[in-house]
């Protein structure tokens, strides 16, 4: 029997609701209560099936903060001016969004530690759920930008009316559809990755002049220009080299390199965008894209380069996430019907064509070497402020 005032050890203490602990920071106790599948709370009994359930919880862990790092990005490019002080800010989070979308294509490898008769055996629970239904998925590629017209169908079905289409039957499926619709929302605002990066690179100074000064259209068609000009001339160099390297299908090689002198001429000119796409906008953002990349050397358009490149890095994770997907489903399932209708690996395989910064990948078309660059005019407008001097 225990002394009065004793402490038995049979007894867990309680804690101090000031001192908080590890298990209960993390909600430790309720986290590891959710793998139970359709059977409930707890654990289900197979791990395999225990492999698929934490693995997806996983994903969808890591898509939360994805959809929290974008926001950020979104905000402050979204603001109107973004200082030069700010962009290392934005880059800072997207690089995190691309770092935990690396993560996310490596974690495939867990699940292709499942063997196909492994996934079998509880494959058939799953029917109709599919990972299509990932509503943090979809709200992510609204964010990003993602076009309707882009969207792949889900059958004959529009993908997001699908998930509509199920929202009613659970109170998850009322929180999926209720976070869509305010990500529609943000995009029917101009509020997406998209939309903020395009602004953004609109307003950038092109050889000393932005949007708002006088005479800054012809600034900008002069640039334009000269460039077209320089590449059309670097391209001619290219094809006599090849030439004189004993080519023998020239015929071909001037059309393959007419057409893409054309098509550089095209995208510049911001031709063939659809009635929805402010033209005049469009044609000066990809003007400033260019000039970004072509004068990354220049002091103050290191970080704006940088924040380009990390947003096609980001979207090249997004894409090896689909291919790889797609390549995880035909090992493990082969080509089968997806457990939602669809048509599986297909389906995941059309998924990977889409870009969503289509400009920042086309303009790499038109990047020359430094040598063949016309020169860039008013190139100390981008130099590091010089301190005063002591008096």
């Amino acid at each position: 029997m225990t002394e009065p005032g004793a402490v038995d050890p049979a007894t867990p203490p309680v804690p101090s609701a000031t001192v908080p602990n590890y298990w209960d920071y993390l909600g430790l106790d309720r986290l590891l209560s959710l793998q139970g599948g359709l059977e409930g709370p707890g654990d289900v009994t197979e791990p395999d099936e225990l492999l698929f359930i934490i693995t997806h919880q996983a994903y969808e862990l890591w898509f939360k903060q994805v959809l929290c790092e974008l926001r950020l990005a979104i905000k402050a490019l979204g603001q109107g001016i973004l200082e030069e002080e700010h962009v290392p800010f934005v880059v800072h989070h997207l690089r995190r969004v691309g770092t935990i979308m690396k993560l996310a294509v490596s974690q495939f490898e867990i699940m292709e530690t499942l063997a196909p008769q492994d996934f079998l055996s509880f494959r058939d629970k799953l029917v109709p759920a599919s990972g299509f239904q990932s509503f943090q998925m979809r709200e992510m590629e609204i964010l990003l930008g993602l076009e309707q017209e882009q969207r792949e169908k889900y059958g004959e079905t529009d993908a997001l009316e699908h998930i509509r289409a199920l929202a009613a039957r659970s109170p998850a499926g009322a929180l999926a559809w209720g976070r869509i619709s305010q990500a529609r929302a943000d995009a029917a605002a101009g509020r997406t990755l998209r939309d903020t990066l395009y602004a953004w690179l609109q307003r950038t100074p092109i050889e000393g002049s932005s949007p708002e000064n006088a005479g800054d259209d012809d600034v900008v068609a002069g640039y334009v220009g000269r460039y077209h000009t320089a590449y059309v001339a670097w391209q001619e160099s290219q094809k006599a080299r090849l030439v004189s390297a004993g080519i023998t299908w020239v015929e071909e090689l001037e059309t393959r390199f007419a057409r893409t002198a054309e098509a550089a001429r095209e995208f510049l000119e911001a031709e063939g965008l659809g009635e929805s796409v402010d033209q005049a906008s469009r044609r000066r953002a990809r003007a400033g894209l260019l000039f970004i990349e072509s004068h990354r050397s220049l002091p103050l358009l290191a970080w704006p380069r940088l924040l380009v490149d990390t947003v096609v890095e980001l979207e090249e994770q997004f894409v090896l996430f689909r291919h790889r997907h797609a390549r995880m489903v035909e090992r493990v399932i082969g080509r089968r019907v997806g457990t939602g209708g669809s048509s599986g690996v297909e389906y995941l395989d059309r998924t990977t064509r889409a870009r969503i910064f289509g400009d920042l990948w086309a303009v790499r078309t038109l990047q020359m070497p430094v040598h063949a660059l016309p020169e860039c005019r008013n190139a100390n407008f981008y130099a590091f402020a010089t301190p005063p001097s002591p008096s």
